[in-house]
């Protein structure tokens, strides 16, 4: 049967449940972070990051915060560069499900410049703490267009360097192969159709860029990056 991607799917995913707890969603959050690895993910992101602090001095304080962080998995993954590289990044997480950032924390005991907060994104929007770079690693697309552009305009003005996005390309071949690795992987049936539902929600290039002309922005890429990611670098400074 084919698959529609013309526009941005209004579905809902399971995962959107801030109440939702429990073994299932353990075995979902670790899952997609080991994909994201695997595939490379990780990189779109520890990329535009680089873009962003090239010409920074090295031992300089670097605060980023990650939006939707799930388990964490790409915070420590930074921490874990900046130790290699001796670059001093202060790191902190924000999900809206208590039990993701209660996860993220027993997964993150022996990084101590990493810190969480369960928090709703839209019910502190304008509130965030000042910081350099704001992250978004698959979590935009969770997002109505007009949602888009609220939290994009307050990431604006919390982070001092620059946004990161790494999102889903919204794309039918990505569709058919996720339901593989969804066999390879034995996503259980929430990840499958949750999976499934984020590459209908996610984005195709020209959605970036119009989002770009409504956020006004100065300067900003839009990249394709493997596996069927889109990432988007914003400079604010």
């Amino acid at each position: 049967m084919a698959v529609d991607t013309t526009y941005r799917s209004t579905a809902p995913e399971i995962m959107d449940d801030f109440a939702m707890e429990g073994e299932i969603l353990r075995d979902a959050l670790d899952k997609i972070a080991r994909i994201n690895q695997l595939l490379g993910g990780n990189k779109v992101t520890l990329n535009g990051i680089k873009s962003l602090i090239r010409s920074k001095p090295k031992g300089e304080l670097i605060r980023i915060t990650d939006i939707g962080c799930g388990n964490g998995d790409m915070l420590r993954t930074l921490a874990d560069y900046a130790k290699t590289k001796g670059l001093n990044f202060v790191l902190k997480g924000i999900d809206a499900n208590g039990f993701t950032i209660d996860h993220a924390k027993s997964l993150s005991e022996n990084y101590p410049n990493i810190t969480y907060y369960c928090s709703d994104i839209f019910d502190d929007i304008g509130k965030n703490d000042p910081c350099d770079i704001m992250l978004c690693t698959l979590t935009l697309h969770h997002f109505k267009d007009e949602e888009i552009i609220k939290l994009m305009e307050n990431f604006k003005r919390s982070a001092k360097l620059g946004i990161v996005i790494n999102d889903l390309h919204r794309s039918a071949l990505a569709y058919r192969l996720f339901k593989a690795i969804c066999y390879v992987f034995r996503l259980n049936d929430m990840s499958r159709e949750d999976g499934l539902v984020s590459i209908l929600r996610g984005f195709k290039k020209a959605d970036l860029i119009k989002y770009s002309k409504q956020l006004k922005l100065k300067s900003s890429s839009v990249k394709w990056k493997w596996a069927f990611r889109y990432q988007w670098i914003i400079k604010t400074i």
